[in-house]
């Protein structure tokens, strides 16, 4: 996988060091349990660690140097866990085998890479929108955006990209689809205009049963008709209704209540269920299992009288059942089976916008119609009071709310419980059915996944070849300050490997030579610290002054040169394509690391190697 080339190379220091330090650990670990199992004395074996540390640390320039080196070590540590967790987790399985410890793992994440590592299609289409007034561009585009996001989604592509881009007078949606085989058919399937249609409510379904399902409802009702027979046998032997109604009964509301509906008026029952009752005096249970559109029932009859409520007499029943519930072609079918078209569609719907309520400034989304809309509209509310009516995009729906009232003057509004972002992204989806855009492909690459394969192994040589010589310049021409940058470099490598894993920042074969470009930045702060060290060195300073006055002084060229780039850098992002802007991106996150590593880690360590030496010559004199 190129992927794994890419983090094997960039990450091999991050292993490297990972494994030296934790395997010493585990060792530690493993005496540490074995003095344990042994029963020594505790503060013995602490005693002599804490008062090494104490005189490593102790107070002073050197002991807080120490410290700062030792954070540092601890944190590049865990930040190369991050970018490369199956070293931990091997560690960990060592360590647990020797320890008898339960050290959890790391996920193991990867990169982001682009098309042109991982293969795949990449499509650029160009939107029609001469038709559009300047003002709802936008918002058209960015409504045909989201349709394609969801045809694209619907044919299983993963992480698919679509994104939109405006250059000179004209508007672009670029889609990048990874291990798409079927290219044409996709092409075909993103590049239809999107149909917006409204549906009504229906009591009758749009559809039958499967076979399949079909057979699961016959299953189910004949064991919950053998359950009521069963459970009015064991009544018939003589079992006590009630505790049979509490155990057996799949009514929440009456269980609890040993089967009890309380008193109801007549014409409020089921049919079947009234008709029953009726034929029972007080206290007798009807004699056989009663079937109605919901279940089956085993009644029984606990009282009839007669009230008078406003001079009216109503006769009542109360009843107790034991219920058995079985399912019908509702519990398979949803709202959307029993929808059906209308007239109105999308080319009836002028725009679609998002206001706010002016008592709850919650936000709304707005439609207003044409003329034809208008009435169609209103014809569609007046036989819907109370029922949904759905909003449809390309067959998928997208909003289905409830009809309070006719609506008349051919506006409507849509309000639920909705924050901004969803009332925005709902007018953006209604404007892609109200204001289709047409969109025609302008150009197509596909890249295969060996190509990109070979890309990566060549550009990974490169790479390596590369830093290798600019490590092995710095030592030789600077001797332990380059070592010092070298080591500087290493840790830099490994933050912005873990920033480019976390954002999420998709690599392409241009967003690895920003992130290799950003690598000599580096190496270029580096050298104006070194060679100011230099000038310092030959005035006769004392080594500790010389570094500190060489990186005040480099800062202000460092500083300067790195936002240079970085304007350059955000220009080519903001203007460019999808490829372009890898590029920038990965160089100018790589800029911003470069200048905390080479003005803070590099500091920490030159510092920490000087003070072993006390000859100029090791520090490029």
């Amino acid at each position: 996988m190129p992927l794994i080339f890419f983090l094997h190379f960039f990450s091999v220091y991050c292993k490297i060091t990972s494994y030296l330090l934790f395997i010493l650990s585990a060792r530690i670990c493993v005496v540490a349990s074995v003095f344990m199992k042994q029963v020594v004395d505790l503060s013995s074996i602490i005693k002599k660690p804490l008062n090494a540390l104490k005189h490593i640390f102790a107070s002073g320039s050197n002991g807080k140097l120490r410290l700062q080196s030792f954070i540092l070590i601890i944190f590049a540590i865990l930040v190369a866990f991050y970018v490369f967790p199956p070293a931990w987790n091997r560690i960990s399985d060592f360590i647990n085998s020797k320890t008898g410890l339960s050290l959890s793992k790391m996920k193991e994440t990867s990169f982001h890479v682009g098309l042109d590592l991982q293969g795949g299609t990449h499509l650029v289409y160009e939107a029609d929108t001469s038709n559009i007034s300047f003002k709802d561009q936008s918002s058209a585009v960015q409504g045909v955006r989201d349709v394609i996001e969801r045809r694209v989604n619907a044919l299983g592509v993963s992480e698919p990209l679509v994104q939109t881009n405006f250059s000179g007078d004209k508007w672009r949606v670029i889609v990048e689809l990874a291990g798409v085989k079927n290219v044409s058919e996709a092409i075909k399937q993103i590049g239809e205009t999107p149909i917006l249609q409204f549906k009504e409510q229906s009591d009758i379904p749009n559809r039958t049963l499967t076979s399949e399902e079909q057979q699961q409802m016959d299953d189910f009702n004949k064991k919950a008709e053998a359950n009521a027979k069963d459970i009015f046998s064991k009544l018939s032997a003589g079992e006590d209704y009630d505790e049979l109604a509490f155990k057996y009964s799949e009514d929440p509301g009456s269980r609890e209540a040993h089967g009890d509906l309380d008193w109801l008026p007549e014409g409020t029952l089921l049919p079947e269920l009234e008709s029953a009752a009726k034929t029972l005096k007080d206290g007798e249970v009807y004699n056989s299992v009663v079937k109605s559109s919901l279940g089956y029932h085993i009644i029984k009859k606990t009282g009839e009288r007669e009230i008078e409520e406003e001079g009216e007499k109503i006769k009542q029943l109360r009843i107790s059942h034991i219920f058995i519930l079985t399912k019908s072609e509702r519990d398979f079918l949803s709202m959307d089976d029993y929808m059906v078209y209308t007239e109105l569609s999308g080319k009836d719907l002028e725009n679609a916008s998002v206001q706010f309520d002016p008592n709850t400034s919650a936000p709304e989304v707005a439609l207003q119609f044409n003329s034809e809309g208008k009435k169609l509209f209103k014809e569609i509310t007046e036989r819907n009071v109370g029922k949904y009516v759905g909003i449809y995009l390309d067959g998928e729906p997208i909003t289905i709310p409830r009809v309070n009232d006719v609506i008349y003057d051919g506006s409507a509004r849509i309000s639920g419980n909705y924050d901004l972002k969803e009332a925005k992204l709902l007018a953006q989806r209604l404007n892609a059915g109200a204001l289709p855009v047409p969109i025609h492909l302008v150009s197509q690459q596909t890249i295969g996944a060996s190509l990109g394969k070979i890309s990566v192994e060549k550009s990974l040589w490169a790479g390596a070849i590369g830093l290798a010589l600019v490590c092995l310049f710095m030592i030789l021409y600077y001797r332990l300050a380059g070592l010092a940058s070298v080591l500087s470099l290493l840790i830099y490598g490994i933050l912005i490997l873990a920033i480019f894993k976390f954002v999420p920042v998709t690599l392409s074969l241009a967003g690895i030579a920003g992130f290799i470009l950003s690598i000599g930045m580096a190496v270029d702060a580096n050298v104006l610290i070194f060679e100011r060290l230099k000038e310092e060195l030959a005035e006769g300073v004392d080594i500790e002054y010389a570094i500190t006055e060489s990186f005040k002084r480099a800062w202000p060229s460092i500083r300067d040169g790195n936002i240079s780039t970085l304007i350059t850098a955000a220009i080519l992002f903001w203007f460019s394509t999808s490829v372009i802007k890898g590029f920038a991106l990965t160089l100018s996150l790589g800029i911003l690391v470069s200048m905390f590593s080479a003005m803070f880690i590099s500091r920490i360590i030159l510092r920490s190697l000087a003070s072993f030496v006390k000859k100029n010559w090791w520090m490029g004199r």
